[in-house]
């Protein structure tokens, strides 16, 4: 397996912040995502139901406001009747004027019931949603490595932006509607029913048709939308990554070849719109044909009767907005289907990361550890990213306090898989890691975490001040700590030139410093974190060799009397580590000091003199 570090480290607020990845790792065996099926709709509504209850305040104001705005859009259709019957084919002038004036207030107190509520609800769903994101990004801090590893940051940015827009844009547009149309379908039926039971019955003539037709739509539309949601995350993760890697696909003039791959996810987000708007576009014609139907069997009706004086032309006229209004909530759902259907879709994928078992869930550990020499053992250690593909092989190692330990092999040999053990960013599969002859096992992540330090070989840094940057590594150190764990690390000359010094802010991802300036701030994060362990993995190879030769002799103060554990391609920076060991297929082949392992003449003199001639 090829061993390749993560493009985009996951920001967590530990000074470890797991950025420490492998390509071969379950990443490696990453495909297309296949289209999973959906989940329990309800067991989902319920979920989203649970976040919006906390806001029960604003809850019940809409809940009020949309009640009194649907029961006075209910009282003007059988105004409007009574105006016909006792006003207007009587020719009384006067009392049709003040049932205007009547039906004007009805319309003026509905519309500032409507406004309100939807000023409150707008407020309702925004605290859900961030309820909702806060719980998410939470939750994202607390999954192990191998999620990040098997997923691609596109998919996971897809499901914290896309899905969440979708869920704010139902909360704030089809909530209120379900209450409305609720409320407005018991209205309307008692005022149907008050009008005339016979009229009633032949209303319902085409409800149970309506019912079969939208279920047996709905039961497509649900899976299509799913679907949707899915490709709109690979296609954003497939964005990302070229994006990211958009010097790679220049240099290797690749641009053909992703805009096809591009096409072809492209193409597959748009099939699965085009089904998916299908199927729910049917939805409204549909509710519009029955709705018409309905209407001219009950104008037929109505008609009939009021001819043969069994009813009035009033009791008829409000009859027929009644059954419109009766059939409209139904319709606005049927509109809005899209939208419900798209929302449910996003939602499960949002519980899908929230059910996700974190790193801590099933963790019994809970030792807490003070005070720290150093000595780590490794006995007889395997683990493999895939069962039956161990990467780690019977492994034992000892390193005494204080010691610096050498990891050098092959790309895919091991190394990295062996510091990741180590931190618990992954969980050994056999055998047994101790550290001051305690299990790790048994010792706590954020215990055993605090511990260690960690440079990595891709220098990251956060869109902030280089100040905040270095503080990462120990959140409560004051600025005079900050600048003397700089001058450790050589840093300070470089900083004390930029225009704002320490308080420079960088850009995304450091662009605005050298890939050296940028490895140089989290050495200077790792030397303020003062731990008792420090591992190097190939913090090195990013520098030029000048600047390696400033930052030595501060690694050797910051490796003093610490146990160091050193992944290095470059071995002459290794020299003088009290052991080297040489990895290749997840085994030690080799072992000892830089002499003894050159005067041995075998895989590592054979590494060493290969890069020496390639100096020379």
């Amino acid at each position: 397996m090829a061993e390749q570090r993560n493009q985009q480290p996951n920001h967590q607020m530990r000074p470890l912040g797991p950025q420490l990845g492998m390509g071969g790792g379950p990443g490696a065996f990453r495909g297309n995502m296949p289209v999973q099926r959906a989940y329990d709709t309800k067991k989902t509504l319920r979920r989203i139901w649970s976040y919006i209850g906390k806001q029960r305040k604003g809850l019940i104001l809409v809940v009020i406001l949309t009640i009194l705005s649907s029961v006075f859009n209910l009282m003007a259709p059988y105004f409007i009747g009574l105006s016909i019957d006792r006003f207007i084919i009587p020719k009384d002038y006067d009392g049709l004027l003040w049932l205007c004036f009547t039906l004007l207030g009805i319309y003026v107190f509905s519309s500032l019931a409507t406004w309100f509520q939807s000023f409150f609800m707008a407020s309702v769903s925004q605290y859900t949603v961030l309820d909702m994101r806060k719980d998410l990004f939470s939750q994202l801090q607390k999954l192990p490595l191998r999620y990040f590893d098997s997923q691609t940051h596109g998919e996971i940015m897809s499901r914290t932006t896309n899905d969440m827009e979708n869920i704010t844009n139902t909360l704030n547009q089809s909530f209120t509607s379900l209450i409305s149309s609720v409320v407005t379908l018991i209205g309307a039926l008692a005022f149907m029913i008050h009008l005339n039971i016979w009229l009633t019955f032949v209303s319902f003539v085409t409800i149970p048709l309506v019912i079969f037709l939208t279920s047996r739509i709905a039961k497509f539309t649900r899976t299509f939308f799913k679907s949707q949601q899915q490709y709109l995350g690979e296609l954003n993760g497939y964005i990302e990554e070229t994006i990211s890697g958009q010097k790679v696909v220049k240099v290797f003039h690749r641009e053909e070849k992703v805009k096809e791959e591009f096409q072809h996810i492209n193409e597959k987000l748009r099939d699965s719109s085009i089904q998916a708007q299908i199927y729910s576009g049917l939805v409204g014609p549909v509710m519009n044909v029955m709705r018409n139907i309905s209407f001219a069997i009950i104008a037929a009706a109505g008609g009939w009767m009021a001819y043969e004086q069994a009813i009035t032309v009033g009791v008829v006229v409000s009859f027929l907005t009644y059954s419109r209004q009766f059939s409209d909530p139904i319709n606005q759902l049927a509109n809005q289907f899209n939208m419900l259907q798209s929302a449910v879709a996003g939602a499960e994928r949002v519980f899908e990361i929230l059910d996700e078992e974190t790193e801590f869930e099933n963790d019994k550990s809970s030792k807490e550890i003070t005070n720290m020499t150093g000595e780590v053992i490794f006995d007889d250690v395997s683990f493999g990213y895939k069962e039956g593909l161990p990467v780690i092989k019977g492994l034992s190692l000892k390193a005494r306090p204080g010691e610096t330990i050498a990891l050098v092999g092959p790309t895919g040999a091991g190394k990295t898989t062996i510091v990741n053990l180590l931190t618990r960013f992954y969980e050994i599969n056999n055998g047994k890691i101790t550290i001051d002859g305690a299990d790790i096992q048994q010792i706590s992540k954020d215990s055993l975490r605090r511990k260690l330090g960690i440079v990595l070989q891709d220098a990251y840094v956060f869109s902030d001040t280089i100040r905040e940057n270095i503080r990462y590594g120990r959140l409560e150190a004051t600025d005079e700590d900050i600048e003397v764990a700089a001058k450790l690390a050589n840093a300070d000359s470089f900083i004390q030139k930029l225009p704002m010094g320490y308080d420079t802010v960088l850009t995304a991802e450091g662009a605005n410093l050298s890939q050296g300036q940028r490895q140089l701030l989290t050495i200077a994060r790792a030397i303020l974190a003062n731990p008792s362990i420090l591992i190097l993995d190939e913090a090195t190879s990013s520098i030029d060799t000048r600047t390696e030769m400033h930052i030595q002799e501060a690694m050797k103060q910051l490796m003093k009397d610490r146990t160091s554990f050193v992944i290095a391609h470059r071995l002459s920076t290794i020299r003088e580590a009290n052991q080297i060991l040489v990895i290749n297929g997840g085994e030690i082949i080799e072992q000892g000091t830089h002499d003894e392992l050159v005067e041995k003449k075998g895989f590592y003199y054979e590494l060493y003199t290969s890069q020496f001639k390639r100096v020379s």
